[in-house]
C-alpha cells in the first residue's frame, strides 16, 4: 500500500502501567502528564479498539472534547475517514509497528487535515493490552513553511513598497500645488473641473500611500474587546453596502481580551470583511465567527491558546492562479482593486505576532486570523 511502513515487533506492556499500587499509579499520573503536554496528537484504544485515552493535541486535531470521544469504538471515532480504522485494525492483526502518510481524516468541524498515522500495538504478556495511535498534523508543518516564507515576503515587499511609496510621494505635493495654482488662472468652469479631478486624483494617491506605510507606524498595544472591534467594522462595511449584503455574526462570549492597537485590527478586519462582501453572490451573506484555539503554531511557535477569527462569504471563491500570491502587494483578484488591502491586514496581523491564511472553494470562502492570548489568560 502506497505511504505505508510496517515495522516488526511490538512495544511491551509495563506493567507498572496498570496502577495496582500507589506507586504504580503516580507512575501512570506521570505518563499521562507527559502524553498531555506533547505536540503529538496521541490516542489510545484498549484490545477491543475502544477509545479509553486522548490527550489535548488530539483533542485540537480531531475538534472533539475527551468527554466526546472516549468510549468511542475506532470505526466511530472519524466515521467519515475508514481508512483511519483500517489501519489500526491492520497493526493490531499484523501484531506490528504500522505507519501511513498523508492519511487524510475528516474531523468533527469537518475540516480535512492530512496527518501521518503511527499505530503501536502494546504487549500484556501474550495479549494486546493497548493500541496507542500517533497524529502528526502534516498541515502544521506546511503551515510552519508557508508562514515562514509568507514573514520573508512581507519584509521584502514591505521594503520595496515603503522605497517606492516615498519616491512617488514627492512629486505628488508638486503636482497637486501646480494644479491648484492652474485652477485660479482658468476662467472656464468646464477647465476648472479638470483641475479638480487632478487635485482630487492626487488626495487618492496620497491616502494609498499613507496606507501602503500605515504597517510600520507604531502604537502602543492595550486590551480591547475583539468584538468591540468586529462590530464596528460590521457597522462600516453594512453602510458601504447599503443593505445590499447581510453580515451574521457568530460570537463566542467567553473569549477574554486580547492586547492589541485597536486602530491597526479595525483595518485588519476592514479589510478582509469588505472584501468579503465584495467577493459574496447577489442576495448572498457574509458570517464573522470568533473563537478560542488549542495549539496553534505560528511560525515555528506553537502557542497553547489563541483567538481564531473566521470571515465567511460565499462567492465564486479565490482563483486558482492567486492561491499563492494573494497575499503580496499589487496582487488582486478584482479589475479595480489595488491588491493592498490584503497586504496590509497580513502585516498588520504579523505586528500582533499572529497570522492569516484562507481556504477557499466555489461557495465558500473563509479568511481566518489568529492572535495569540496571553498566557494569564
Amino acid at each position: 500500500m502506497p505511504g505505508v511502513r510496517a515495522e516488526p515487533g511490538l512495544r511491551r506492556f509495563a506493567p507498572r502501567w496498570c496502577g495496582n499500587d500507589d506507586a504504580g499509579m503516580h507512575e501512570t499520573n506521570d505518563a499521562y502528564r507527559l502524553l498531555d503536554n506533547l505536540n503529538t496528537a496521541v490516542l489510545r484504544f484498549d484490545g477491543a479498539l475502544e477509545l479509553i485515552g486522548i490527550n489535548s493535541a488530539a483533542e485540537a486535531l480531531l475538534s472533539l472534547s475527551k468527554r466526546q470521544a472516549v468510549g468511542l469504538g475506532v470505526d466511530a471515532l472519524v466515521s467519515e475517514s475508514p481508512l483511519f480504522a483500517t489501519a489500526v485494525r491492520r497493526a493490531l492483526a499484523d501484531r506490528c509497528v504500522f505507519t501511513e502518510r498523508d492519511m487524510h481524516v475528516r474531523v468533527g468541524d469537518g475540516r480535512n487535515v492530512v496527518v501521518d498515522c503511527t499505530v503501536v500495538p502494546i504487549v500484556d504478556g501474550e495479549e494486546i493490552g493497548e493500541v496507542l495511535v500517533e497524529l502528526t498534523d502534516v498541515d502544521r508543518m506546511h503551515r510552519i513553511v508557508r508562514e515562514e516564507s509568507a514573514l520573508t515576503h512581507s519584509a521584502v515587499a514591505n521594503a520595496l513598497i515603503r522605497g517606492m511609496a516615498h519616491e512617488i510621494k514627492n512629486p505628488l505635493g508638486g503636482i497637486r500645488g501646480a494644479a491648484q495654482l492652474l485652477e485660479r488662472e482658468l476662467e472656464t468652469p468646464g477647465l476648472k473641473e479638470y483641475t479638480r479631478i487632478i487635485v482630487e486624483e492626487v488626495d487618492r494617491l496620497r491616502s494609498l500611500i499613507d496606507r501602503m506605510l500605515a504597517p510600520r507606524t507604531s502604537a502602543e498595544p492595550d486590551g480591547l474587546n475583539i468584538h468591540e472591534v468586529l462590530e464596528h467594522v460590521r457597522g462600516l462595511v453594512e453602510a458601504e453596502c447599503d443593505g445590499a449584503r447581510a453580515i451574521a455574526v457568530d460570537y463566542d462570549p467567553s473569549l477574554p481580551e486580547i492586547r492589541g492597537v485597536r486602530d491597526h485590527l479595525v483595518q485588519v478586519f476592514l479589510n478582509v470583511v469588505r472584501n468579503a462582501a465584495e467577493a459574496a453572490r447577489p442576495g448572498g451573506r457574509v458570517v464573522i465567527r470568533t473563537r478560542a484555539q488549542r495549539l496553534v503554531t505560528i511560525g515555528a511557535r506553537l502557542h497553547k491558546l489563541a483567538l481564531r477569527v473566521d470571515v465567511v462569504d460565499d462567492g465564486p471563491g479565490v482563483p486558482v492562479e492567486l492561491g499563492q500570491s494573494i497575499f503580496y502587494p499589487m496582487v488582486s483578484g478584482r479589475a479595480d482593486g489595488t491588491g493592498l488591502g490584503l497586504a496590509i491586514a497580513q502585516s498588520l496581523v504579523h505586528r500582533h505576532g499572529g497570522m492569516i491564511e484562507f481556504e477557499s472553494r466555489p461557495g465558500e470562502t473563509a479568511f481566518t486570523v489568529y492572535i495569540p492570548l496571553e498566557n494569564e489568560h
